[in-house]
């Protein structure tokens, strides 16, 4: 049965008595509730690789700017709970209290791969994440972390922060799910009405183009503009980046000689989207 814990004190009791010293493993799973398959499937892929598994349910101030959509962001606890049923152990849901207290002056940051991309237009975005997830890490003490593939350069800013830091933790990437049409699922897909939800359907296809763009010419830059144009064209409101960078670093790449990233995000009306998918090197296994 999953219990539901709403403080740093009484996630530690639980997980004392949950998984006792006899080797039992941790894992966890951070969100920011709303929760549809796409989180589920990282449930699972916890739940494979550990014996305790909990789930964080915190819409993180520190990661929203002004003008973002921390007010609007949805929270539907009731329903998340109804959608995990007994996928996990616990639930950890605190309130921003909880997680920072009267007079919190602490924050993290991570250089290295949270340069450009997001950081260009949200410049206090990889702050709070990294904050927020060293946070969880103290209160939770997991063996395992999953993310999902999907927030790509928030993986590697993770894995940078586990990296720097030592953390003895393993930072388990998950394949990003889509919808029907590729889409990749995202909370925020539920802000779109049906015109705009058919125009988003559009971006996983024109990466795809992008791609076998790169493949067939080698052109990175060529590809980039032309994803770019194609975007707009389908009638997108707002292209912040195509980019192709280094999958392991997200440095800028001048030529297909190593495994890469393609890396965007857009806008319809106020709705932001992301998405990212793998270039394979000609050639490799994986092209």
């Amino acid at each position: 049965m999953t219990k539901i814990v709403t403080t740093v004190a009484g996630l530690r009791t639980m997980l004392a008595s949950r998984a006792p010293a006899e080797n039992a493993r941790i894992g966890l799973v951070p969100t920011l509730g709303a929760l549809h398959a796409g989180h589920l499937s990282l449930v699972r892929q916890a739940r494979n690789r550990a014996d305790v598994v909990v789930v964080s349910i915190f819409v993180n101030p520190t990661q929203f700017g002004a003008g973002e959509d921390f007010d609007a962001y949805p929270r539907t606890l009731d329903a998340d709970l109804e959608k995990l049923g007994g996928a996990a152990d616990i639930v950890f849901t605190p309130n921003a209290r909880e997680m920072y207290p009267q007079g919190h002056a602490t924050a993290i940051s991570v250089a290295g791969p949270s340069a450009g991309l997001e950081t260009d237009f949200r410049p206090h975005f990889f702050s709070g994440v990294a904050t927020i997830v060293a946070k969880l890490l103290i209160a939770t003490g997991p063996d395992i972390v999953v993310f999902g593939e999907k927030d790509y350069q928030q993986l590697l800013v993770v894995k940078r922060l586990v990296r720097d830091l030592a953390l003895p933790v393993t930072i388990v990437g998950a394949p990003t799910l889509r919808e029907e049409d590729g889409l990749a699922m995202s909370s925020r897909n539920a802000y779109l009405g049906p015109a705009a939800r058919k125009i988003a359907g559009r971006l996983n296809v024109i990466l795809k183009d992008a791609i076998a763009q790169v493949l067939a010419a080698g052109d990175l830059r060529a590809a980039e503009a032309g994803a770019i144009e194609a975007l707009w064209k389908a009638g997108f409101s707002h292209v912040d980046y195509v980019a192709i960078r280094d999958a392991q670093t997200l440095e800028h790449v001048a030529a297909l000689d190593r495994p890469a990233r393609i890396l965007a995000a857009v806008r319809i009306g106020s709705t932001r989207l992301i998405d990212n998918m793998a270039v394979a090197v000609p050639g490799s296994e994986q092209a």
